[in-house]
């Protein structure tokens, strides 16, 4: 993490360590580094080398009078109104009052924040445990230079394992494959798929009631019957629901192709291969996206162009928590 200096340092914390730890005498050490030796002076009397807070000792209001201070904690403490109801009846007391200065007031007292009523806000739920062999789905588009990719990808709501592919296309059929991958690649049952309402997974909401579509059933609920599977679907506009899918979704498309620059289908096959390889020995290293820090300028946001050794195998430290079967979240 960078140092945050005030703008007219003319210091580091690393040449201020330096001067208090050495021993030449004040006009050396200016001389030296090329500051006033006032400034030498001071360093060496200190015992940090941070800067000293600027600004007053002890807080106070410009705008308010120690005992108009005191009334505004006074009436807050008492009545616990919030800030704009404080404010309409402070005004007939104090006509100088302004919002701006009362909030500061508040904050400055730690009374800027209503204590909660038990009751208020409803209590928070724990989520509910589910065994393992839960699957979320979703599809996400991505390009290459080469064109348009659908990448499939399924994560277990428990284990976090996390399987994908690259498809050239996002139909009934392509999902149906993708499944029966899933299912010979997990060395586990699976019990539950969850899936948005695409046409991909389910009919039309409008059409899922009529006798064609209960008769004939669509393709990938019968694929999933066929493994006794249970195939939920999440509620019309709520992405959320699936939000554990949506957000390795967003990991990936971070980690491939908002980071890199892809000639070819191949190139992203690869690199996608390698960012979720699987591993059976929990700690061991594993192949993963290269560092932010050395393939990205930070001040450009330019894409890298993937070349060969782009890609490199590091810790499990610069990863994710690691173990299991395929990438753990």
């Amino acid at each position: 993490m960078g140092q945050v200096l005030h703008g007219s340092a003319r210091t580091t914390q690393a040449l201020r360590r330096a001067i208090q730890h050495s021993q030449a005498s004040i006009r050396a050490l200016a001389r030296r580094y090329g500051i006033n030796a006032k400034t030498v002076a001071k360093w060496k009397r200190r015992t940090t080398t941070a800067d000293a807070p600027m600004g007053p000792k002890t807080p106070r209001s410009t705008v308010l009078s120690r005992e108009e201070e005191a009334l505004v904690v006074a009436f807050r403490k008492h009545t616990l109104l919030p800030l704009d109801d404080c404010l309409y009846a402070l005004q007939a007391t104090i006509p100088h009052l302004t919002r701006s200065a009362l909030h500061r007031c508040l904050k400055r007292h730690g009374i800027s924040r209503l204590p909660e009523i038990e009751g208020e806000k409803p209590a928070k739920k724990t989520f509910k445990t589910y065994p393992i062999g839960f699957f979320h789905i979703d599809i996400a588009e991505l390009r290459t230079e080469e064109g348009k990719l659908y990448l499939f990808i399924a994560i277990d709501r428990t284990s976090k394992v996390a399987f994908a592919r690259l498809l050239a296309k996002a139909n009934t059929a392509t999902a149906v494959a993708f499944l029966d991958e899933l299912i010979e690649a997990i060395p586990y049952k699976i019990n539950v798929v969850l899936t948005d309402n695409g046409i991909q997974f389910a009919d039309l909401p409008k059409n899922r009631s009529g006798p064609t579509a209960t008769w004939r059933r669509h393709p990938f609920d019968r694929a999933c019957q066929r493994h006794g599977i249970e195939h939920r679907l999440t509620k019309p506009n709520h992405p959320w629901t699936n939000g554990q899918v949506e957000r390795m979704n967003r990991t990936l498309k971070e980690a491939t192709v908002q980071r890199y620059y892809y000639d070819n289908h191949e190139q992203l096959r690869a690199h996608l291969a390698d960012f979720l390889a699987p591993t059976t020995l929990p700690g061991a290293s594993r192949p993963c996206a290269a560092s932010h820090r050395t393939n990205m300028s930070a001040k450009s946001g330019q894409k890298t162009r993937v070349a060969s050794g782009a890609i490199q195998s590091i810790t499990p430290r610069d990863c994710t928590p690691s173990g299991g079967l395929g990438r753990r979240w």
